[in-house]
Order: structure tokens, then sequence, then C-alpha cells
């Protein structure tokens, strides 16, 4: 009686239904077998279809109607597991056994709902999460087609400080990936860049013909990252669908200035609340840094007017590697003294930072993490790429983990903020990007 009751009970760990098959209700059992072997299949036509298309697959599964389904799916496997584990241990006939093989037969049923059962109502809650999360963070638009080959994406680091009227971004990059290799360059704008020049077809080139000036406008100081405060504050009504689209007023002046910049067309644009920066990081377990300015950084702190003394220091980052967590990360990217290329330093550390953030996104550590990294980033993240486009970009990033991501800082000496020439950065962008589509 003893190894019947084992043989029933692995039966029915292995292959639900089995059991009920062989000694129960019939029709359970062909219920259960067919609901095992249709999971089965679709197992192997996914890894199939992952083989041949991987761009369709992801498509499909990121939109919101597949992912619905998958989580149905998945609690209906689990209340089903449930019912035939319990009708499984009722068929070992418990009472019949002896007392070390009963206690011994209900551990491992115990086990074995909690590997199944548990399996498949946590994965529910998962795609739950995935499905709020995607709904929250992407837009619902079209997609946009890329432009000579390439994707290029509007990186923000936004901060709306109690300090600050509006959202200002303090960190400006664009990301420009080859749809054909997956093949990456990152171009840094400093944030204080003068008299970037607007697209003709732009509603900000009409104000400004000659470029966004260094003084005269409608916000202090006049410089690239106050072109989003200025339009969102003061004339918004110069964008009036970018709401509906996803983005900002702001956001779509900030977009045109930054085309002009590079002589690139943007399709898409990612906005990172630094307020918010801290959480996503403390949810990722924190971020390994190597500081490696010749003195001590100091993490908070302003300058006195009257004696140029650095005051209110929080505190103090010797060099060498550091693992930081939220709020110090946040710290380590937003100070801005302490080194001699002051917002230019910070740029470096700006991009170490999301460098680092990008290594702690590993499949293990999202899955074990993932709810608190999703919630962290439906607080922090802001897109107008649209949740059906996901699917390409996400096999479009598996083939850019795999290669170096190639890097343009606009800065000194290479750029002088106060006086760029748009044409030498036109070609200094082209020819990155020519090199990184030939590697």
């Amino acid at each position: 009686m003893t190894r019947r009751a084992w043989w029933l009970l692995g039966l029915g760990l292995l292959i639900p239904g089995s059991a009920q098959t062989l000694a129960g209700s019939r029709r359970l059992g062909r219920v259960g077998l067919a609901a095992t072997m249709l999971l089965w299949a679709v197992v192997v036509v996914l890894l199939l279809a992952l083989l041949v298309a991987p761009s369709l697959v992801f498509s499909i599964a990121a939109l919101d109607g597949t992912l619905a389904v998958v989580q149905g799916v998945l609690f209906a496997c689990a209340a089903l597991w449930l019912v035939l584990a319990l009708d499984t241990l009722r068929l070992t006939r418990l009472v019949k056994v002896g007392p070390r093989a009963r206690v011994a037969l209900g551990a491992a049923t115990v086990l074995a709902l909690l590997v199944s059962v548990g399996a498949a109502g946590y994965g529910g809650h998962l795609v739950g999460v995935s499905r709020g999360l995607l709904s929250t963070v992407f837009g619902d638009g079209r997609a946009a087609d890329p432009v000579d080959g390439r994707y290029n994406v509007l990186l923000l680091g936004g901060d709306a400080g109690e300090d600050r009227a509006g959202l200002r971004p303090d960190s400006i990059s664009v990301a420009s990936i080859d749809t054909s290799t997956g093949a990456a360059t990152v171009i840094g704008l400093p944030r204080n860049l003068r008299w970037t020049p607007f697209p003709e077809d732009s509603p900000m080139h009409e104000l400004y013909p000659d470029g966004y000036p260094w003084k005269d406008c409608a916000v202090d100081p006049c410089m690239l990252n106050s072109i989003n405060t200025e339009v969102d504050l003061k004339s918004p009504e110069l964008y009036p669908d970018a709401v509906a689209q996803g983005s900002s007023p702001g956001i779509e002046a900030t977009r045109d200035a930054v085309e002009g910049a590079l002589g690139l067309r943007i399709q898409y644009y990612a906005l990172v609340d630094m307020q918010g920066f801290a959480s996503l990081i403390d949810a990722l377990g924190g971020i390994d840094v190597d500081y490696t300015g010749d003195g001590d950084l100091p993490f908070g702190g302003v300058l006195d007017e009257d004696t140029g003394e650095l005051v209110g220091v929080n505190a103090w980052l010797t060099p060498g590697e550091h693992h930081l967590d939220g709020s110090n990360a946040l710290a380590y990217a937003r100070s801005r003294y302490g080194s001699a290329g002051g917002d230019y330093d910070r740029m470096v550390r700006q991009r170490e930072v999301q460098g680092a953030i990008l290594a702690r996104l590993s499949p293990v550590n999202v899955l074990l993490k993932f709810q608190d990294i999703a919630d962290a980033g439906a607080r922090v993240v802001r897109t107008d790429i649209p949740q059906g486009a996901l699917g390409g970009f996400l096999e479009l990033a598996l083939r850019t983990r795999s290669q170096p991501v190639g890097s343009v800082e606009l800065t000194p000496p290479a750029v002088d903020p106060e006086d760029p020439d748009y044409d030498a950065i036109h070609a200094s962008v082209a020819e990155a990007l020519a090199a990184a589509a030939s590697r």
C-alpha cells in the first residue's frame, strides 16, 4: 500500500491528472492530462518560436491582452493542480499506510503543492505586476520606424526639487541603437549647452530662429535644460498634442532642441525622475561604483556666497570602489563640487551610475526582486515608447548587452558649451555612429 501511495503521488506531481486516470476519477484525470499536455505543447511551441522569430514572440508577449490571458491560465492551472494534488492524496489512502509513511506522504504532498500550485500562483501574480508596470510606464501610440537603420531615444534625468519651478533635466543624452546589430552609442549633452538650433518644422524655431539664446529667453538661466521648464510653464500651447501622445510640451521642445544639436531624428524619449531614483537602486540591492577623483567627493552642500566655502555637506566619498545604496548613489550622481571638471565630471558619474544599474538588472536579480523593482520603476520611469513596440526593443536589448556600448561626450575641450560649433558636432556624431555600425 505504501509503494502504491508513493507511485500515485510521484505520477501526480510529474504528470498532473495521471494518478486520477489510473486509480480515480477518469473524467478528472482526462481534464488534468489534457491541461498538462496542452501546457507542455505551448511551452515547446514557444521555445521553437523564440529560436525562429524572437521579435514576434516578444512583441506578442508584451501586449496587455496576451499578459491577461497568461495570467488567467496560470491562476487556472494553480486551481486545477490544487484539486488534483488533494485528490491524489485521497487516492493514496493514508489511513492504510504506516504512521511514518503517512507523515512522509503528507509532507511530500505539501512540498508538491508549494512547487506546483505555489509556482503557478506566484507566476500569475508576477504577470499581473508586469501588466500594471507596462500600462503605467509605456505609451499606447503607434510604433515609430527606424531612421537610417537606427532608433534614437532621448534619455532625460529629471529633477523637480522643492527649490525649482518645474522639472529640469540635469542629465541629457541620446541612445542611438543600430536595429540590425544592436550596437548602441550613448551621446551625452551638457545641460548648459547654448544656442541649440531647432529644426525648421519645430514650433520653437519661430520663437528662436537663431537657436536658443544665452539670454532673453522666458526663464533664467537660458540653456539646454531650461527649455523643458520654459515650454511647460510659459508656452505649453506650442505642443497641444504632447500629453495625448504620452509626452509633455517641455519634453517635446527638448526633443526638438536635441535633434537640432545632434542632427538626428529622435523617435522616443525616456524620463527618469531623480526624486524616485533612489528607490529603484534600493530595489536592486544597491550599485557598485569606482570613484576615480583626485580628492574626496562631497555629498550635498552649497557654496557660501560670502566665504566661497562649501557648507552643509552630508558626507564625503573617498576615491576607490564603493557599494552605494539608493540615497548615496543619488548623491554621487548629483554632486557638482569637489572635482576639477565640475558639471562634466558629474556627467561621467551619471553615465557610470546608469551602467551600474544595467549591470544589476540580471535575470536572477530581477526575478528575485521583481515586485520591488516594478513598484519603483512605475514611479521613476516615463516614456512614449508604445507597449506594442516593447518586444522589438527587448530583442535589441539582448543584442546590446553582448557588446560594448560606444560613448560620445560633447564636453570641453572637444565642445565649448557656450559657443558650440554645431556643424562640427553633427560631423562628430555621424562619425561615431558610422564607426559603431562597422564594429
